[in-house]
């Protein structure tokens, strides 16, 4: 099957990392409404994304360095950015909502290898996307980043009426 899928072990190892990472992420919000090392899920989440950015490090599928390996560095720089902040942040205040976005754009960032990788092997003989340049997953992947924005606009919001909730209230 992964020759098929023209998938070496450690790219399917690499691949079920992120898979696992992005379910971590995806309960997290749901669950508390943030992504962050506070709870289970987002320590999961943070720790394997760390684990998919460095494993993807290896990845050399299309020669040398390339697009794949500046999104795992950005990735990388964006939960240094999301830890510092969050180890810095109480409640509310400026850290908080750095910590939040920071997070929150780590997992925009797994829906771009997410997409291309899929989209360029799936369904087997006749992929969604013709390659990293196709204008349907470039679409897609805007649609993601709106999807995004949104998040964000949540996540501000969120923490916005944190902010004016008493302590020691719950928060919504």
């Amino acid at each position: 099957m992964l020759e098929m899928l023209n998938l070496s072990s450690f790219g399917a190892f690499h691949t079920l990392i992120a898979l696992v990472a992005v379910a971590c992420g995806i309960v997290a919000l749901v669950r508390h409404g943030t992504l962050g090392t506070r709870t289970g899920s987002g320590l999961a989440y943070v720790l394997l994304t760390v684990a998919t950015s460095v494993t993807g490090l290896f990845i050399f599928r299309h020669g040398g360095f390339g697009p794949p390996h500046a999104l795992a560095i950005m990735t990388l720089v964006a939960l240094a950015i999301g830890f510092g902040a969050e180890r810095r942040a109480g409640r509310s205040g400026p850290a908080a909502y750095v910590a939040a976005l920071a997070y929150l754009i780590t997992l925009f960032f797994h829906l771009i290898p997410g997409l291309t990788e899929t989209g360029t092997r799936l369904p087997l003989g006749s992929p969604a996307f013709t390659g990293p340049e196709d204008p349907m997953l470039k679409l897609c992947v805007g649609i993601g980043f709106a999807v995004y924005l949104v998040g964000a606009a949540w996540q501000v919001a969120r923490l916005r009426h944190a902010r004016q909730t008493p302590l020691g209230a719950p928060i919504s």
